[in-house]
């Protein structure tokens, strides 16, 4: 079972330690005495047990005025904790606390310096990817493409209700897919566009299967980011799904065949409605929600609205899809 430290830093008879050992599984704890008036308290719990402690913290009177906390990973411990019975598993999914998710939303929901160059960067070498036909040099731009980031950001901030950071987040998802598209509209006036390139191709034509295909990639990226796997490539996955598509609607509008740019434009949206449909749902069911009962309420309400918006568009685009198959 993954490990997490709490560091809080609070008066002395802020926490009782015995109160906290009865409600969570505490595995050990210190003590350090700061001042006079204050201890630095050090908490070592399970990762599934973080959530509820930083909400029992956010409870205590005073509240956030008086205390400061620290979360930080754990690598190992001795001694070993003896592993539990089979029968007294937990079946939970093992996620991260809401805290520390909600954190690295803000970061990737902003629009930033670096964001704005690996878009760039990557839009060029998908850009020249599919123009030399070349699998390898686009799978290397979907390496580049840092899209996973925004685009989760509109799914967890729509379970919580956080209609700021949604915006935040659309804002950028849509900086994320404008650069491209107007790149690949600025090389279509050099370079002709590659009729005879697979890559190109493929995203000309647009089937029920690509649904399933972004479908998936949201729920592995949605997964690996409530998991904490920083070091999973599910993000390639989420950009192959967005990035070609952006880049082939942008060379041929470049061309100004508008007709022609339909095909890209709906794989393109019916790839991001997937992706964020199924996000919401993963998010929804690890148990992703607000603390507080006002908060809840708001947050039941957005995730309702959120799943019906999105589904409703990508029931529509599916047909689309069946209209332009079968017509």
């Amino acid at each position: 079972m993954p490990l997490q430290l709490l560091e809080i830093y609070a008066p002395k008879d802020f926490l009782n330690i015995e109160e906290i050992k009865d409600h969570f599984s505490v595995i050990s704890y210190w003590y350090s005495e700061e001042e006079k008036k204050k201890h630095l308290t050090r908490i070592l719990l399970e990762t599934n047990d973080v959530e509820s402690m930083l909400d029992y913290l956010e409870r205590l009177p005073g509240g956030e005025d008086v205390y400061q906390v620290m979360l930080l990973p754990v690598q190992t411990y001795l001694p070993r904790k003896k592993e539990k019975e089979e029968g007294d598993e937990k079946k939970d999914l093992q996620r991260a606390s809401r805290h520390e998710l909600y954190t690295a939303v803000q970061g990737s929901s902003r629009i930033s310096v670096s964001y704005i160059w690996f878009i760039i960067f990557s839009a060029i070498v998908a850009t020249v990817g599919i123009i030399k036909s070349s699998p390898a040099i686009v799978i290397g731009a979907m390496v580049i493409a840092p899209l996973i980031g925004p685009v989760t950001a509109i799914s967890f901030a729509s379970v919580l209700g956080d209609f700021k950071l949604i915006r935040q987040s659309i804002i950028t998802s849509l900086v994320g897919i404008g650069i491209p598209v107007v790149i690949a509209a600025i090389f279509s006036f050099f370079f002709d566009p590659p009729i005879y390139s697979d890559e190109f191709l493929s995203r000309t034509d647009i089937q029920i299967i690509d649904v399933i295909a972004a479908l998936v990639s949201g729920a592995a990226g949605a997964l690996s980011f409530v998991k904490r796997n920083t070091g999973a490539l599910v993000g390639v996955m989420v950009s192959v799904a967005l990035l070609p598509p952006a880049v082939v609607f942008g060379m041929i509008l470049g061309t100004g065949n508008w007709t022609e740019a339909l095909v890209p434009f709906i794989l393109l949206m019916v790839n991001i409605y997937s992706i964020l449909l199924s996000a919401v749902i993963v998010f929804w069911l690890s148990g992703i929600k607000p603390n507080n009962w006002q908060d809840l309420q708001k947050a039941n309400i957005s995730r309702k609205r959120s799943l019906l918006f999105i589904l409703t568009i990508t029931v529509i685009l599916i047909t689309a899809i069946l209209f332009i198959n079968f017509v």
